[in-house]
């Protein structure tokens, strides 16, 4: 019960706060989409091995390309990815988690709050 009182890992970022694609991350996307469509007709391993080896050199997890994915579309909140992911396993903190290793790379920005209501 007291669980929820915990401080929580990774950055603050305030309720409801939108996301989006830098410039960087529009191609690190793009490359990610690439990889993933090249690997599929070849089966699981391969397709492991090519999320591997997109999110290596950007110190990122292989799943965080997913996360990615879910922003090519425009601006959104973890709220809005976590509740678009929950059929693949994937939780809120986890959403978290590769929203904050995705804004340390630069690949991914915070939306200004007067640009997020508009």
């Amino acid at each position: 019960m007291l669980e929820s009182l915990k401080p929580r890992a990774g950055k603050r970022w305030p309720r409801g706060q939108k996301f989006m694609l830098s410039e960087r991350g529009v191609v690190a996307e793009s490359t990610y989409r690439d990889a993933l469509h090249a690997a599929r007709a070849q089966g699981r391993t391969a397709l492991d091995a090519a999320q591997r080896a997109w999110s290596e050199p950007l110190q990122l997890q292989p799943s965080d390309g997913v996360v990615l994915g879910e922003l090519r579309g425009g601006k959104r909140s973890i709220a809005d990815i976590a509740r678009t992911l929950e059929d693949c396993g994937t939780s809120p903190a986890e959403v978290k988690a590769a929203i904050d290793r995705l804004t340390d790379a630069g690949l991914v920005e915070a939306v200004p709050a007067a640009i997020a209501a508009a």
